[in-house]
């Protein structure tokens, strides 16, 4: 194993500790005061006085038979974070990955979309990441996710994150990730390298074989593909690790 700094192609890289603290809540918004309730509240306030949770409720608008909106809304941040679900873009697949109607996930993604027409980032304003520390930071809603997620960072030439995209949910497993899952979102968006990275809920940041073989088939499927693997990060609520191998 070697150690550095910053990213190097194809070098990674330390192990640190971190301690976060989380806060989460869950109620019924027919138990809720009348101004306390989302739509309520956004009406009287403006958006700006709700949290996240209460404005994916407004969205959303009802739930299910099985679930009421308010513990979906909660359920889809605390499941998906905060951050991969707004640049989701395949309603079907967040539909199976959430376990919610096929309605549902069109309306969270064509609300994240139309914000992304009217408010998109400018250029310089996009996040670098040339360390896992940074990447660590940087994927701070993964934590404490409660199911294992795979995710893709997407830079562009100067690290910077491009596009992030929820690659799986379940265990990393070679026989379920396929590299065009990988590396179709960085074809798509002309990005020069990926970062990978996926939580173990258990808490446990050494890396499984499973782990280390996954992330050997990707890097030569990128050597292919001429999208190079920067990194994969194994992270915990407190910790993480990145898988460094001899592909040579």
């Amino acid at each position: 194993m070697t150690f550095a700094q910053t990213y190097q192609i194809r070098n990674a890289v330390s192990i640190v500790s971190e301690n976060k603290e989380t806060e989460q809540y869950i109620l019924n918004i027919r138990d809720l005061p009348q101004e306390e309730k989302p739509r309520e509240k956004l009406a009287q306030y403006g958006p700006e006085y709700l949290t996240t949770q209460e404005l994916l409720a407004v969205v959303l608008g009802a739930g299910t038979k099985k679930e009421e909106v308010f513990h979906m809304s909660g359920r889809i941040l605390k499941e998906y974070g905060t951050k991969t679900i707004a640049s989701h873009t395949d309603p079907k697949k967040l539909s199976e990955d959430l376990d919610i109607p096929l309605v549902k996930s069109c309306q969270i993604i064509a609300c994240f979309e139309l914000g992304k027409r009217f408010f998109s980032s400018k250029r310089g304003d996009l996040k670098i990441v040339r360390t896992p520390k940074q990447v660590y930071d940087h994927v701070s809603d993964m934590h404490d996710l409660p199911k294992e997620q795979l995710r893709g960072l997407y830079l562009d030439s100067h690290y910077r994150v491009i596009h992030e995209e929820v690659i799986s949910i379940g265990s990393v497993d070679a026989n379920i990730i396929h590299p065009r899952e990988v590396f179709s979102p960085a074809i798509q968006r002309n990005a020069s390298a990926v970062v990978l990275v996926h939580n173990h809920p258990s808490g446990i940041v050494t890396p499984s074989k499973a782990d280390i073989e996954i992330t050997k088939q990707l890097v030569e499927a990128g050597k292919v593909l001429g999208v190079t693997l920067l990194d994969h990060i194994v992270v915990t609520k407190d910790r993480f690790q990145s898988i460094c191998v001899d592909y040579t």
